[in-house]
């Protein structure tokens, strides 16, 4: 069964410049653009326009003061927000168009407009917490998703997986007492940013409703599907989300410039199925994933592809194939999903 899927892109986010040699280049998404233009398959997807969150929307999640220290960088040359995070002229704009295009994602798949939608967006947003920038990201586009979708729609539970390499401390900050979010990270650890330890689970109300997957250097794609498989999988099949969104970062490519993991094209393709496979059964199928990372402009335009061709259900991971995978994940980091199991275990009884 072929899937209706949303794609948001939009030439305005190449706009947003921090400087020649920066890692988050627009050349990032100039080359996923001209693969989703490719006739073979620009006519698969449904498009969705961008556009500009308002100052309303981004203060589900930012304080007043951070958006109009924001908004005071436009049209200014070089604005440094943190070591790694530039503002150019035109980049709250770009930051305010990055959100939009999410929420625009968030309705469609809320409305029945499409199935899944996923969002071609920079500057990226997961570090970002609700005062602070951090790490190339500017708002926090995710989250800001998440909480358009509890306010808007009205929806009780939301699921974010973030496999990008790093982990979302942004998205962990503003979420970690809230259980109407769960939040699962995959990521390489210790690296930066430096947060997501197995025992950082929540607080008050949202404890458990955190949980971090710090793998070793080296994790390969059967690794990153036991992780989903054997601690994702039943903790989202008993919280029963009712939309699940992906910070979707493809620095674990592993030929990253940024990174030291070991996943390819194919293995991002089986974490999207798996994902799909939650959305499926508890949410109707509704999937919304955001690019975060990834900074080898080929891996992560092959990889990108892979996973819109699983979204499509062009291609499709069976079961076995996934087994098969899974029974190639690295020794070295069983241990830690075995602990992250045993850490988990007193708040969700299915592990």
């Amino acid at each position: 069964m072929s899937r209706k899927t949303g794609i948001v892109k939009d030439g305005r986010y190449l706009q947003h410049t921090a400087g020649a040699a920066h890692p988050e280049s627009p050349e990032r998404l100039v080359s996923v653009y001209e693969m989703l233009d490719n006739p073979d398959i620009s006519w698969k997807y449904t498009d969705i326009d961008a556009r500009e969150a308002s100052h309303d929307e981004l203060a589900y999640i930012h304080t007043q003061p951070y958006i109009e220290h924001i908004a005071s960088t436009a049209g200014k040359s070089h604005v440094i927000l943190d070591p790694d995070t530039v503002a150019s002229p035109e980049t709250y704009g770009i930051a305010k168009l990055a959100v939009g295009g999410v929420l625009n994602a968030v309705d469609a798949v809320m409305t029945g407009e499409v199935d899944n939608a996923f969002a071609f967006v920079r500057p990226p947003g997961h570090h970002a917490s609700a005062g602070t920038s951090a790490g190339f990201c500017i708002f926090n586009n995710v989250a800001i998703g998440a909480m358009h979708a509890i306010r808007k729609h009205g929806l009780q539970k939301v699921l974010i997986v973030d496999w990008d390499l790093h982990h979302g401390n942004g998205t962990q900050n503003i979420f970690y007492s809230d259980r109407r979010v769960l939040y699962f990270s995959t990521h390489q650890y210790p690296h930066y940013p430096g947060t997501g330890g197995m025992r950082e689970t929540g607080e008050g109300d949202g404890r458990g409703y955190t949980v971090n997957v710090p793998l070793r250097q080296g994790a390969v794609n059967g690794t990153f599907v036991s992780a989903l498989r054997k601690i994702l999988t039943p903790i989202a099949l008993a919280y029963q989300p009712e939309l699940v969104l992906v910070s979707a970062g493809f620095d674990t490519y592993y030929q990253d410039p940024l990174g030291g993991m070991r996943v390819t094209p194919e293995g991002f393709a089986a974490l999207a199925r798996i994902l799909l496979n939650i959305a499926d059964a508890c949410s109707a199928g509704r999937l919304v994933a955001v690019l975060e990372g990834g900074y080898h402009v080929t891996g992560l335009t092959r990889s990108v592809k892979a996973v819109v061709q699983e979204m499509f259900d062009e291609t499709h991971w069976t079961d076995r194939k996934l087994d098969e995978l899974e029974q190639h994940a690295d020794e070295y980091n069983k241990p830690v999903i075995k602990s992250v199991t045993d850490v988990m275990r007193p708040f969700w009884n299915v592990l």
